[in-house]
C-alpha cells in the first residue's frame, strides 16, 4: 500500500513521501496563484481551480484567500461558496454537499496527530531527513448547510443536511441534520424547522 493510499484510508502514513510532497507543493502553489487573482478574473480562477479543485460542482465560488493542502481529495457539490480565508487540510477525503455556504476563516481539518508524545515525535529517515507519522479522518458536510465565520470542523465529523453551525464553533463530533449547533465544543442547540427565515 502506498503512503497516499494509507493517508486516504485514515491509516498512519509518512507525509514526507515523495508523491505526497509533490502533490502538496503543487496545491500550495496553485492556492497562492489563486490568491493572486482578482474576483473579476473568472477565467483565470477557473483555470487554476480545474487543477486545484477538479471535483467541484457548478456554481463554486471561493472568495480567497484560500489554502488547500492537496485539493484533489475534496469533493464539492453545486453552488458552494466560501468567504475569505478558507482552509482545508484534506489528508483524508472532504465531501461537501450542494448549496453550502462558509463564512470567513472556516477550516476543515482532517489531519490528526497521535496523543502519545513518543508516537508524535519526529523521526529520521535513512538519508538523514526528518519526518513524522500522521493520520487523518474524513469530513462530510451535507446539503444546504451554513457554516458561519471562524468555524473549525475536525477530522471524523459528519454534519447532516440543513444545518447551521454558529460562529466560532469547534465541531468535534457529528451534528445531525436540521440542527442549529454552536460552541466549543460544538453542541446542538435546537432542531431547525427548515421553513424558518
Amino acid at each position: 500500500m502506498t503512503e497516499k493510499e494509507k493517508m486516504l484510508r485514515g491509516k498512519p502514513y509518512n507525509p514526507a513521501d515523495k508523491e505526497l510532497a509533490e502533490l502538496r507543493t503543487l496545491a500550495h502553489k496553485l492556492s497562492q496563484d489563486y490568491n493572486a487573482t482578482y474576483d473579476t478574473e473568472l477565467e483565470k480562477r477557473t483555470e487554476i481551480l480545474d487543477k486545484l479543485l477538479p471535483n467541484r460542482g457548478k456554481g463554486t465560488f471561493l472568495q480567497g484567500p484560500i489554502q488547500l493542502d492537496y485539493g484533489v481529495f475534496i469533493t464539492v457539490g453545486e453552488n458552494f461558496y466560501a468567504n475569505f480565508n478558507f482552509v482545508v487540510l484534506d489528508t483524508c477525503p472532504v465531501v461537501i454537499g450542494d448549496n453550502v455556504f462558509c463564512g470567513p476563516n472556516v477550516t476543515f481539518a482532517t489531519a490528526l496527530h497521535f496523543f502519545d508524545p513518543v508516537e508524535r515525535r519526529m523521526r529520521t529517515a535513512e538519508d538523514g531527513s526528518p519526518y513524522d507519522i500522521e493520520f487523518g479522518k474524513p469530513i462530510t458536510i451535507g446539503n444546504d448547510c451554513w457554516i458561519a465565520s471562524n468555524v473549525t470542523v475536525c477530522g471524523g465529523v459528519t454534519i447532516g443536511d440543513n444545518c447551521v453551525i454558529g460562529a466560532g464553533s469547534v465541531v468535534t463530533r457529528d451534528i445531525p441534520s436540521n440542527s442549529l449547533a454552536a460552541g466549543n465544543p460544538c453542541r446542538v442547540i435546537r432542531k431547525l424547522d427548515v421553513k424558518e427565515n
